[in-house]
């Protein structure tokens, strides 16, 4: 789960700073006309009146051009009203006539950290903090952006010198907490954090940056405690939003799924980070609506592995539709193919998403009557209702995706030349970063697996996997087979097709791990135990032929991948499906 960092923090408008302009404006030189219309624009600033301020600095321009005070309030002024670009041009103009002025370069390196020009923003940081050494919003800032670019080393040189002159900051060892728990060193994250609270213990964020560590060292109540004071807490509704979904994963993986799937619903909140936006003019299924002989459409969500996730649900929804009933479900359409076949009886197609004024709209132009439809809901809802326990979840081992069998049979063919049993593998990454380590094995880690005898292993990673099976070849001593003639990304009923026809799949859970499991090919899957799509069990409910494996310790692969080698070892002895599956 993301962790909040502060940053970029400042107020363009604080009081602090229009207080100090007013003093500036006091000693200001330049004609009378100028002067006035300067002031009239830091009365509007202080009344939080941006337009009018904005108005009143472009008339003190008029008077005189060279203004550096006119250039920074009419900069303030588009800040506050988010216009982007023309704030910029206005700090960059005041900026190119005051150098030496490290607030007018904090404002345009904050603004610029908004808009991504990060190279722009650490130099607009740091020429502001060599002005204003160990400051506490440049710094934290700085930092902030240091981290985004997993420059950890220097990202914590720039907070300890702020920590020295502000070591009351709760802001600053919040960031260097996100910092070193991106490291790996939750430990030490978990002090940083307890201390920002200790300074100020109604900070929301810092409660909720400490429930993700809890959560990741087991300590499940602890975390979920905190995750919901962060939420009472918390007067951001974005921050909010992405908390609820932070607390809903906390209760899936513990079972809780009632509650769970209640807050689950927060990934459609307007304010949700990315959030999709239905294109539908049709009344939205909610749970205790009949839909016995109703005309329900379904739109698939979030990332492809997932709509292939709660597809799950769809033989259910069909039962509950009744033989009058009809559904109607739009897809990515690399998917499309796949679920036809499966269910036949099901319209698909594809959704489409346009982005307009950083708003994601998602619609399904292949539907040209909407009144047609009774209902519509997005694939994820329909688990409140069809997976609220455990028990509801199927066993099904066969899967419930019904690949090509001509090629099944053609990849089964074009194996069958390879020598031992044939074994998907799915890394996930050569070079894992950061905090990744903690949910995903290093590809080293891999070594006692890729090295067990009497096993072709095929890839089925997408992507450019050059580097990493050249790895495999040079410093472990095994060919990771690079199957001919498919497209791994896009060519996803293909990707069905190979998995079935491999005697197991094993690897991360991504979109190609779960058309795998779908498929119903023997999979093991390599999870952290905190994982909330394994739904505190110690296996993978949404299908129940795959084997679960994590680690006893947050990190511990090695251990992980040595009893997999374990294992893979006694299924060649067996060498059938049966015994891969376990």
């Amino acid at each position: 789960m993301a962790t909040f960092d502060e940053g970029p923090v400042g107020d363009a408008a604080a009081p602090e700073k229009l207080a100090r302009l007013s003093a500036e404006i006091a000693k200001a030189t330049a004609t009378r006309e100028a002067l006035k219309s300067l002031q009239v624009a830091l009365e509007h600033a202080n009344a939080d009146r941006f337009v009018e301020a904005c108005t009143a600095a472009e008339e003190a321009l008029t008077h005189d051009p060279a203004l550096v005070l006119g250039w920074h309030l009419l900069g303030i002024g588009r800040d506050k009203l988010n216009q982007r670009g023309p704030a910029l041009d206005a700090y960059e103009r005041a900026l190119s006539l005051s150098p030496a002025d490290p607030d007018i370069a904090h404002d345009l390196g904050r603004l610029a950290f908004k808009l991504d020009m990060l190279p722009q923003a650490e130099a607009l940081f740091r020429h502001c903090l060599s002005y204003k050494v160990g400051a506490r919003e440049p710094s934290n800032n700085l930092g902030a952006l240091l981290r985004r670019q997993m420059r950890f080393d220097e990202a914590i040189d720039v907070l300890r010198v702020a920590l020295t002159a502000e070591p009351e900051s709760a802001m600053l060892w919040l960031t260097l907490g996100t910092i070193v728990g991106d490291q790996g060193d939750i430990d030490q994250a978990e002090i940083f954090y307890s201390e920002a609270l200790r300074l100020e213990p109604d900070y929301a964020k810092a409660h909720y940056n400490l429930a993700n560590i809890l959560f990741t060292q087991r300590r499940h109540d602890e975390a979920i405690a905190h995750c919901r004071r962060a939420i009472e807490l918390s007067d951001v509704p974005q921050d909010s939003s992405m908390m609820r979904f932070a607390l809903s994963t906390m209760l899936l993986a513990r079972s809780e799924l009632t509650e769970g799937w209640n807050c689950y619903d927060a990934r459609l909140e307007p304010t949700y980070a990315e959030p999709i936006h239905f294109v539908v003019d049709r009344p939205r299924w909610t749970p205790g609506i009949d839909l016995a002989g109703r005309h329900l459409m379904l739109f698939g969500e979030q990332g492809l592995g997932d709509e292939i996730l709660f597809a799950n649900v769809i033989d259910d929804v069909l039962a509950e539709l009744g033989p009058e009933g009809r559904l109607t479900v739009a897809v990515t359409d690399r998917l499309l193919p796949l679920f036809q076949r499966s269910y036949p009886t099901v319209r698909f197609g594809p959704h489409a998403t346009l982005k307009s004024d950083g708003r994601a709209f998602r619609g399904a132009q292949f539907i040209k009557d909407w009144g047609g439809i009774d209902l519509w809901a997005p694939l994820g809802a329909m688990l409140k209702t069809h997976r609220a326990t455990l028990g509801q979840f199927p066993n099904r081992p066969a899967g419930y995706l019904k690949p090509d069998p001509a090629r099944v049979q053609h990849w089964r063919e074009a194996l069958s030349a390879l020598p031992g049993i044939k074994v998907g593998v799915l890394w996930t990454s050569l070079v894992i970063d950061s905090s990744r380590h903690l949910y995903f094995a290093p590809f080293d880690d891999w070594r006692e697996v890729l090295q067990t005898p009497g096993i072709t292993f095929v890839n089925l990673q997408y992507g450019d996997q050059s580097g990493a099976i050249a790895h495999a070849r040079e410093a472990f001593g095994v060919e990771i087979h690079q199957p001919v003639g498919i497209d791994l990304r896009n060519d996803l009923d293909d990707v069905a097709a190979l998995s079935a026809a491999l005697d197991l799949v094993i690897g991360f859970s991504n979109a190609s791990f779960n058309i795998a499991a779908a498929s119903g090919a023997p999979a093991w899957l390599i999870a952290v135990e905190s994982a909330w799509t394994r739904l505190g069990t110690d296996r993978y409910p949404w299908y129940s032929q795959v084997r679960a494996y994590s680690p006893d310790t947050p990190g511990d692969w090695a251990s992980v991948m040595g009893q997999i080698a374990s294992d893979l070892a006694q299924a060649v002895e067996a060498g059938t499906r049966a015994v891969a599956t376990g």
